[in-house]
């Protein structure tokens, strides 16, 4: 039996949301195992990433015309586009009880249009490659929602069924779509939110980056249209 080899090497994959805690730490583990990461965010591009090359800031993914122009530049600069991972998003506790169906509009935005525009995006690009990759981030909370969670668990619902409608709609055509979904991350800012949780339960942002590896390598070119559970201890 052959071991398993995850060897990225000459496969150009764009991280959205990459310069938040996990979309580095997915970007860093992409990379070791030989891709050419294109980091993007609406955020402004640190300079470490900057450093990097492929960074790009400053960027609205929820915009079809700002998703294209950036999927258009990255082929542009690298040459070709391999894969896409769609990390870009946000999260807000809010019951529906003294609420605001804003809530509801910024979690679609931010999570679910995001991804959206972002396949949209790729895909000429990805269909070129003849052996793409799509990967989403999804939430274990979208399986079962606890009070306060409704918008968010909504949102990462959407991602779920578009990863599932997606991999449909492209398994005859060289891309496979997936979707891990994970439970708490491990981040400073869960820490901060969380402070008497027992962090070696939660799951780590590298390992997220192992997983998603995993799916971008041939390894994996079986798999689509799976919503991965990635709960650590939780």
């Amino acid at each position: 039996m052959a071991s398993l080899r995850i060897d990225l090497d000459g496969r150009v994959v764009a991280v959205t949301g990459a310069f938040g805690a996990l979309g580095a730490a997915v970007a860093q583990t992409l990379s070791g195992f030989g891709a050419r990461v294109a980091r993007l965010d609406q955020a402004p591009a640190p300079a470490e990433s900057v450093r990097l090359g492929l960074a790009y800031g400053g960027i609205d993914l929820a915009e079809d015309d700002a998703a294209s122009s950036v999927m258009m530049r990255i082929v542009r600069e690298a040459g070709h586009l391999d894969g896409l991972v769609n990390i870009a998003g946000g999260f807000k506790f809010e019951k529906l009880e003294g609420g605001h169906l804003e809530t509801w509009d910024s979690m679609y935005r931010m999570n679910l249009r995001t991804a959206v525009a972002c396949c949209k995006a790729a895909s000429p690009h990805l269909l070129k490659s003849g052996n793409a990759r799509i990967v989403n981030i999804g939430a274990l909370g979208a399986v079962k929602a606890g009070a306060g969670m409704g918008a968010y668990a909504a949102s990462k619902a959407g991602v779920a069924k578009l990863t599932e409608a997606l991999a449909d709609e492209l398994k005859d055509r060289g891309i496979t779509v997936n979707a891990l979904l994970p439970s708490t991350l491990d981040t400073p800012r869960n820490r901060l939110d969380m402070p008497n949780a027992e962090f070696d339960r939660w799951v780590a942002p590298a390992a997220i980056g192992d997983v998603i590896a995993f799916l971008m390598s041939d390894s994996a070119s079986a798999v689509t249209g799976a919503l991965i559970p990635v709960a650590g201890r939780v």
